[in-house]
Order: C-alpha cells, then structure tokens, then sequence
C-alpha cells in the first residue's frame, strides 16, 4: 500500500486528483481497518491521511449555521458544550457509536462517506438538515445529505472529492429524540435507529437499518405536519412502509424492525404530545 501525507489541504485535493491511483481519502480509519483483513485489495490502493490536516479540525459557527471539518471526531463535539446545547441530539449520537477510544478518532465525516445504512452519526445529522460540502481541484459545491446517497454504499462524491465539512443550519427546536435499537445500548450495530426533530422547517424523520441508506420518511413527515396523530403503533407502521423496506440479516429480521420503529416512533410523539400539555 501506498500512504500520501499532505501537509495541506491544497496537496490533499492535489493527491485525490491523480486518476491513476484511485486514492482513498482516510481521516481515523475507525470504518476502514474493521475490514482490513479481509479486504487484500485494498492493500494496493493509495491512502490519502487527512488525520494532519489541522484545517479541516475546527468546529465554527456564524450566526446562521454550525460547520462541522471533516476532521472534528465524535468526542469533538461529544465535549463541546456550546455545540450540546444548539445540537443536543449530535451528542446523544457521539456518546453511542463505538467506545470512548472509536469516538476519539471516528469523524462525523467519515461515518457520512462510509455510507452505511446503520449509521449512528448521520441520522440526527440528517434530522439537522446538514449539507455536505465537498471540495476538489475543479472548485467546490454542496449537496443536502438527504438527497447525498442513491443506493447501497452510492453517494454524490467523486473520485477526486473529499468532505471539507457538514454545515447544519441553526433552528430553535421544539422537538428533538435520538434513539439507538440494539443487542445493547452501546458498543453495538443499531437494529433500528430513529432521529426525530421538530422547527420552524416542519418535522424530520429519519431511519437507520431499515432500507439501504439512512433516509427521511416524508410520508410521515408530511402526515405530522398536517396534525396527524394516531393512538396506536400500527398507524405508523402502515406510512413508515411507504418509505423504508427492512429486511433479514445477521442482526435481525424484517419483521422485528418493521414493529420496533413504528412502536419507537410512537412512544417518541408521544413524549412530544405529553410535553406540549
């Protein structure tokens, strides 16, 4: 393997415009040496190290919007308690992906372009509305993470691409819930995951494990936001499978998960219901 280690992100963006090495961009490794056994292929790729970019590290903020680098790790912001407080829900998801030591090197950028669909960080990322900027020698643009992924591991990234950042714009919140289903609470894959939030924008309702990529069920977005309220679990049941199609796997079944995210959602407007009086 070849590893390349820019001293900028001017030499990075160089690195990843080279189209005979068909470079992998790696910032804490935490997705990629899951699989490194198995994965001999890899071994003859070109590595681009990001983890010396102190440029794309920062957490800022404008009055508008929290940017987030493509290097700020989970415990980044799991400690920041100005972003726990605009953010709440990007901590509840920070504490829960890995231990303290995954949480130190995995970035919130890396678990985005790692485009599984039993993500941890990207639902409430999702739920916030975030966007995606994506730079390359050819200039930069910006893409809404909800419309990020087409497919199984297919996202709107090109080869010479790298995330520079996740912009989430600021909103006050009316409502906000995170909920992981697991073998156990931390430490494991998620089974059924749920992000919930509520503004100014309308409801977000975003899944995880239960289709090929994270998504929003805009079918119950929409029922929510015209007042839709149903007083048993099977009402959600029935629009969540507008949107999402679970299926068998080693961690569990289709049916499982069709029951446990209509019964989670449930339980979760209903603490919104009870809040409100």
């Amino acid at each position: 393997m070849r590893v390349v280690r820019p001293a900028d992100l001017d030499e990075a963006l160089a690195a990843m415009a080279e189209p005979d090495e068909a470079p992998v961009p790696v910032a804490g490794g935490t997705d990629l040496l899951v699989h490194w056994p198995e994965r001999l292929e890899m071994r003859d790729r070109t590595f681009v190290d990001l983890w010396g970019l102190e440029e794309l590290r920062p957490v800022e903020w404008s009055d508008d919007a929290l940017v987030l680098g493509a290097r700020t790790t989970y415990w980044d912001v799991v400690t920041d308690p100005e972003v726990g407080r605009a953010f709440p829900l990007l901590v509840d998801a920070g504490r829960l992906v890995g231990a303290v030591q995954i949480q130190s090197r995995g970035t919130w950028a890396g678990n985005i372009v790692n485009g599984s669909p039993a993500a941890d960080g990207v639902p409430v990322l999702m739920a916030y509305d975030a966007e995606v900027e994506l730079a390359s020698t050819r200039g930069r643009r910006t893409v809404a993470l909800d419309r990020f992924y087409s497919g199984y591991k297919e996202m709107d990234r090109r080869p010479d691409e790298l995330v520079v950042g996740i912009r989430l714009p600021r909103r006050e919140h009316a409502f906000e819930r995170f909920v992981k289903v697991g073998s156990r609470r931390a430490q494991a894959i998620a089974k059924v995951g749920l992000a919930v939030t509520r503004s100014d924008a309308g409801w977000r309702v975003v899944v995880a494990s239960v289709a090929p990529t994270i998504r929003r069920c805009r079918a119950v977005e929409e029922a929510l936001d015209a007042g839709e309220r149903f007083d048993e679990p099977e009402g959600w049941r029935d629009l969540l499978a507008e949107d999402v199609r679970p299926i068998d796997d080693l961690r569990s079944t289709a049916a499982y998960r069709e029951r446990v995210l209509a019964r989670v959602l449930h339980f979760a407007l209903r603490e919104e219901e009870e809040s409100h009086g």
